[in-house]
């Protein structure tokens, strides 16, 4: 690796820092009422925990015009309030850049990932930039595993408000568990620690210039790792408040962003999930604790009035994206919008649609992007209901319903499999 990516204002600054142990990334775009804290307390974390590596935090930024990358480069640190029992043989080194390519996180970690590797590092951690929970105590937990206990990719574990991550839950994490057979609980988590060896395999492959360098990145992180034996675990984080979103609101780039990388790593890991059976818990590190959460609104009328729209509009997608009794049961079930307070999209009937169209994306029955974005009147449907069903449940009895889902999935495997192969 020779950097031949980086401009050669990034190489000037490697140039002066000459190699380091560590990296932790932060892409960022329009995000300076947040990211000065994440600087800061991803400062903390390397010269608390890490007093003896040599550190660089890189901001790849997309343009920002918010004045995001001064908050970077002038945030000031107390260290007074650190408290720190060891004195830091080495500065931290902050840094940023923009990024170019296709504008998105995945273009954002390129830039972060060829840095980290031209340094030579023992290990690389990225995060969001728009975290307001997390401290010095989060970089510990994303780098030791890869510095001190041999895992190649540190998946985050937090608490979040029953509501947030709904494609996440619906979706992302039922189907990785049921492909792969690893319950990595935040497979699009956003915030990872990554090995060096891992590292090379993410920037030798070639699809970055696809939707993975867009919203697909995390999850394709999380496949790549898992489905070709990589050592992953999972660290325990806490909370994580951050700008969330009514799960009603357009977020329908993402899913069909994050749900197409899905489904075409699937097709390319065919030869691996094919052969998993059951599921089996990652390592997870930390110490678990109960958190308050930022409530989330939810308008669970707009959303079945999208899944409404789309019952009269999509239905010739539908047939032939489903199956004929799940396109019936789907038909059946719009009946019930006009009293969306017993408005029920269950379990059985949701994994059976997310399975459906895995396979017609594989057999292409229609362009598949319209095929993606036929998608979320039926995620937005399954929300209402799983929002209505949990409304009166604890975070813990809303983790059982998520688990009950994913068993709904895993039964299904064996037919599955079958169908994938006509």
């Amino acid at each position: 690796m020779n950097g031949e990516n980086l401009s050669k204002d990034v190489h000037q600054a490697m140039a002066q820092i000459g190699r380091a142990d560590i990296v932790v990334g932060i892409p960022s775009y329009n995000n300076a009422a947040t990211i000065g804290h994440v600087v800061a307390a991803t400062q903390a974390g390397l010269e608390k925990y890490f007093p003896q590596y040599r550190a660089v935090i890189v901001n790849s930024d997309g343009s920002s015009s918010d004045g995001t990358t001064d908050a970077v480069l002038k945030t000031g640190l107390d260290k007074s309030r650190l408290l720190l029992l060891t004195t830091p043989l080495f500065p931290v080194h902050r840094l940023s850049f923009p990024y170019h390519g296709i504008p998105g996180k995945g273009s954002a970690f390129r830039l972060i990932f060829d840095i980290a590797k031209l340094l030579n590092v023992k290990a690389c951690a990225v995060v969001d930039s728009d975290l307001r929970s997390i401290t010095p105590e989060w970089v510990d937990l994303l780098l030791r595993p890869i510095l001190h206990a041999g895992f190649d990719f540190v998946a985050p574990y937090y608490h979040r408000h029953k509501y947030d991550g709904t494609i996440t839950n619906s979706i992302v994490y039922p189907l990785t568990r049921f492909l792969y057979g690893l319950r990595v609980r935040q497979p699009i988590g956003g915030d990872f620690g990554i090995s060096p060896k891992l590292l090379g395999r993410y920037l030798e492959r070639s699809d970055w210039e696809t939707d993975t360098a867009r919203f697909g990145i995390d999850i394709w992180m999380t496949t790549i790792a898992i489905a070709e034996g990589y050592r992953v675990c999972q660290s325990f984080l806490g909370a994580k408040l951050h700008n969330a979103k009514d799960p009603g609101l357009d977020l329908s780039a993402m899913l069909h962003q994050v749900v197409g990388s899905v489904f075409r790593l699937m097709q390319e890991y065919a030869p691996v999930w094919t052969t998993r059976e059951g599921s089996r818990d990652a390592d997870l590190f930390g110490f678990r604790f109960g958190v308050g959460l930022d409530p989330i609104d939810v308008n669970i009328d707009r959303m079945l009035s999208v899944f409404k729209r789309g019952c009269q509009e999509l239905g010739e997608i539908w047939s032939m994206a489903l199956s004929p009794e799940t396109y019936e049961a789907v038909n059946k079930i719009a009946h019930q919008i006009d009293g969306s307070e017993n408005f029920v999209l269950d379990n059985d009937l949701w994994s059976q649609i997310v399975l459906d169209f895995a396979t017609a994306y594989k057999k292409e029955p229609v362009e598949r992007g319209h095929l993606l974005r036929s998608l979320t009147p039926l995620y937005l449907a399954r929300v209402a209901s799983f929002v209505l069903r949990t409304r009166m449940l604890t975070s813990d009895e809303v983790e059982d319903e998520i688990e009950r889902l994913c068993i709904s999935f895993e039964q299904k495997k064996p037919a599955f499999i079958r169908k994938w192969g006509e």
